[in-house]
């Protein structure tokens, strides 16, 4: 069983849990949801370690949920197997739902703290440390790369004294980056300093296919590294079973990592 750790000490998660117990939405398609999450967890899944290894680059897994739950295995724990096959250490994030977006961004800013500061322990590089989310998670990706107003909740321990900021971000058919008027969402900072980011999107993803367009143009106007990678078909919500032309995402996805790994730290 892969090892789960707790966000928050006892009493110090700030902000607010569910109102109900923690519970799963169920649906006929064998993936399983997770709601009411007062008590959010990071899950880690390892890279293959080899004797003597240097440390690995990791990443945050945000699965999505249109922030009402999260899809934790389809858009989570397939997602920690791929990344291990490609030699990086997974850490999957149950983040706070339904409806707390506050919350949501606090444990994802917390989780990236917490995974530096036991980076050791873990054999992870603290300076390749980054986030990949979907949809809804791909929209907390995009603001814990973008924060308002830095770190979100007040620091109080020695985790909070590690950065809350991703190394890199990858955002897979990410939801809610447009205000709808032709804008980024007044959420996302663009004057923040925002790291390398991958955005993966198809053009028939209609709801939140403009959302990364906007984001996109925005992150190009500003002059920031980042890459769009658009595909015609794939729909939403595919994670790595998707039949439309965005089925390739993985692979390109894994050569951006690689172009982009050499760099950071630099």
């Amino acid at each position: 069983a892969a090892p789960t750790v707790e966000v928050w000490p006892e009493r110090k998660m700030p902000g607010k849990g569910a109102s109900a117990p923690e519970a799963e939405v169920k649906r006929n398609d064998g993936f399983h949801r997770i709601t009411n999450v007062s008590r959010p967890t990071l899950t880690l899944f390892p890279a293959p370690r080899k004797a003597g290894a240097a440390a690995v680059p990791a990443v945050i897994v945000c699965p999505g949920g249109a922030y009402s739950y999260t899809v934790i295995d389809k858009e989570g724990t397939e997602i920690a197997a791929w990344l291990n096959s490609a030699g990086f250490t997974a850490l999957v994030l149950k983040y706070r739902t339904p409806n707390n977006r506050a919350g949501a961004l606090q444990d994802a800013q917390r989780a990236l703290s917490l995974a530096r500061e036991r980076a050791a322990e873990w054999n992870i590089d603290p300076q390749r440390l980054g986030i990949i989310g979907f949809s809804a998670g791909g929209n907390l990706a995009a603001k814990a790369s973008a924060p308002l107003e830095g770190r979100s909740y007040p620091a109080f321990d020695s985790i909070d004294k590690q950065s809350y900021r991703p190394d890199f971000a990858v955002l897979v058919y990410p939801a809610y980056l447009d205000d709808k008027a032709g804008h980024t969402a007044p959420d996302l900072n663009l004057k923040a300093k925002i790291p390398p980011t991958l955005i993966v999107h198809n053009d028939d993803d209609k709801t939140h296919v403009v959302g990364s367009k906007v984001y996109d143009a925005a992150l190009t106007a500003a002059k920031l590294p980042h890459q769009f990678q658009l595909y015609p078909t794939g729909g939403h919500g595919y994670g790595l079973h998707c039949k439309g032309d965005a089925r390739v995402w993985p692979d390109d996805t894994l050569k951006w990592l690689h172009a982009v790994l050499p760099t950071l730290g630099k």
